[in-house]
């Protein structure tokens, strides 16, 4: 019988945050003021598309190259430092990740995870949601389609 934290080979699996949709995340952040909402899509997604209020930008992957930003762990623990911290005495302060449809968020949570912070969730529908049969976005779920409180610059 194999273990499903493993592969055939043995190996780990890279953990996995925990997914929340939006309003499971929306009242996590309501109930625990030391928490983080991160909103890691790139700057053109967070200033023109809009993202959700109180969200703190710290790109995943981002322009001009379009690759994963060497330094999203430390600007992630620069964040927990700087006021939701975590302690030896007690966990670290939950981190709420978002994208635009839920599957940067997971993989820059298993990269948290694996860089040994914990309390990590990512919100499942992002914040614009899968495409719809037409192609747009905000139709069939994420943050805005939800109807939780976001701005736009």
């Amino acid at each position: 019988m194999t273990d499903p934290e493993t592969d055939p080979k043995g190996a780990e699996a890279p953990r996995a945050p925990q997914a929340l949709n939006p309003q499971a995340a929306y009242a996590l952040l309501q109930e625990s003021p030391q928490a983080v909402l991160v909103d890691i899509r790139s700057t053109m997604e967070y200033l023109f598309v809009g993202h959700p209020k109180g969200a703190v930008h710290v790109p995943w992957i981002d322009e001009p190259d379009w690759t994963v930003n060497p330094e999203f762990v430390t600007e992630i623990r620069k964040l927990l430092l700087g006021g939701a911290s975590c302690t030896p005495e007690g966990p670290c302060a939950p981190v709420v990740l978002i994208c635009r449809s839920g599957k940067r968020s997971l993989e820059a949570g298993k990269a948290l995870l694996a860089a040994g912070l914990g309390n990590i969730y990512h919100v499942d529908e992002g914040f614009e949601g899968e495409l719809d049969d037409d192609h747009h976005r905000s139709t069939l779920g994420g943050w805005r389609f939800r109807g939780l409180p976001w701005e736009q610059c």
